[in-house]
């Protein structure tokens, strides 16, 4: 017989609920962190890359939701730099260049949302990611 799992602390139990959202549009920020909240997730937000990346780093999100298009770092290289062995990441994006999705992947994006979207498309998508 397997031993039983442990139980996770609190701090982990929160940071397993933890989503970041980077994006530039204040709006946007707040309509995704009231959908996301809605679910009891526990939501940080960042305006810009280098803020998400040291909210990456500081936090420890189990999720970020991801613009591409930000003043300084974009949201590709920040995708690029984010530790995906911790980190899984949903690129939002109103971009609709051809190879903007491949490129994403390439950079390590999870999933790829094109604003504007379903907010119960994109809650599943996060609680999906959530449960992995």
């Amino acid at each position: 017989m397997s031993p039983a799992p442990a139980e996770a602390s609190p701090s982990e139990r929160l940071r397993s609920r933890l989503v970041l959202v980077v994006d530039d549009d204040d709006l946007v920020r707040r309509v995704v962190r009231a959908v996301l909240e809605c679910d009891d997730m526990e939501v940080v937000e960042a305006t810009d890359g280098e803020a998400a990346l040291a909210l990456a780093r500081s936090s420890q999100p189990a999720v970020v939701l991801l613009d591409v298009m930000m003043p300084g770092i974009d949201g590709v290289e920040v995708c690029r730099r984010l530790d995906h062995e911790r980190v899984k990441v949903v690129v939002l994006t109103a971009g609709d260049h051809p190879d903007l999705e491949a490129r994403c992947r390439e950079a390590g994006a999870d999933a790829f949302v094109v604003k504007p979207f379903a907010s119960g498309d994109l809650l599943d998508l996060v609680a999906g990611l959530l449960s992995r």
